[in-house]
């Protein structure tokens, strides 16, 4: 009778521990950490936001979205890389998280080891610009006038390693053109001075650029997409403008650690997919100028590791020094 009576105390204990076990492991079931290691009002927090906040409303579970900016991208994501693989820290960011190990000594990470990507794959569509008064119509005169005074022209950076910054050195590689890097603290500020003539080429993203574009104030060039834009019909791509080569055109990605499980990779993504489907999502994405598309784990992977090798042999022979 002891051993009845035990038998039946144990399945009672396992009976009533089950919906307990179950709400455990349901996810989510607390709110999910959104870490965008770029300025708050940035493209990338626009993207994170429009994006996870719906993941947030389809999961009907809170979405923090801290920006943790700091040493060029580099404090937030090294914070992910290190966070536990529990499906609650994300890491939304752009190329940076694939070239800046190659950049820094002490990055805190590798992005091939320490990550997953689990979705969002939008692309940063982006436009070159002079000021008015450059005496150029298009990018093959910009560019003869730059191989006629090397060095002498300004080339705004926006960020050593950025998606623009990566953008310019393969153009500059590709056209055959050195021009002085000023670094700077983001686009805004050196997009005024673009405007006021002390820069003399920059590459923009388009949201930013477009209302500039529209009052006259800059002068595009090309820009870098896969087609021609909407708003800008009479502007080339950078392939038409003659620099095939240089056609790269930045996405934007969520990550997790490596550490996080298969099973719960699958269901984040899962997650991701239907929020970046949404069509609220696609028109805001729209406004903003950064397409996007789900895709399967797959062929996030295989962009990650095909940017990887590409991003890192631009670093590599664009005479970026390590840092």
């Amino acid at each position: 009778m002891g051993g009845m009576r035990s038998a039946v105390a144990l399945g009672l204990v396992l009976l009533l521990g089950a919906p307990a076990a179950r709400a455990e492991s349901a996810y989510p079931n607390r709110p999910i950490h959104i870490i965008v290691p770029y300025p708050a009002g940035g493209i990338v927090d626009i993207v994170a936001r429009t994006v996870t906040e719906q993941v947030g409303r389809d999961t009907k579970q809170a979405i923090v979205v801290e920006a943790r900016p700091g040493a060029n991208s580099n404090i937030g994501t090294a914070a992910v890389a290190r966070s536990d693989g529990d499906g609650y820290t994300w890491l939304v960011t752009g190329p940076a998280v694939l070239v800046n190990p190659s950049l820094y000594k002490d990055a805190g990470w590798d992005p091939l080891k320490d990550f997953k990507c689990v979705g969002l794959a939008v692309w940063n569509q982006s436009v070159a610009l002079v000021p008015p008064s450059m005496p150029v119509k298009t990018m093959a005169e910009f560019v003869a006038l730059a191989r006629q005074k090397p060095g002498e022209l300004n080339f705004g950076n926006p960020g050593t390693g950025s998606s623009i910054d990566l953008s310019a050195q393969k153009l500059f590689q590709v056209a055959d053109i050195k021009l002085t890097n000023v670094g700077y603290k983001g686009q805004p500020p050196a997009l005024v001075d673009l405007i006021t003539n002390l820069m003399h080429f920059e590459i923009v993203s388009l949201a930013l650029a477009l209302p500039h574009i529209k009052q006259g104030t800059v002068k595009p060039l090309a820009v870098f997409t896969d087609k021609r834009v909407a708003d800008l019909p009479d502007v080339p791509t950078i392939a038409e403008a003659g620099f095939p080569a240089a056609a790269y055109v930045p996405w934007y990605g969520i990550y997790v650690p490596a550490s996080t499980p298969a099973p719960l990779v699958e269901t984040i993504h899962a997650a991701i997919n239907k929020a970046l489907a949404n069509p609220t999502v696609q028109r805001q994405l729209a406004v903003s100028d950064v397409p996007g598309r789900p895709m399967s784990l797959q062929a996030l992977e295989s962009l990650m590791k095909a940017d990887y090798e590409k991003l890192t042999t631009v670093v590599k022979t664009s005479g970026m020094a390590l840092q």
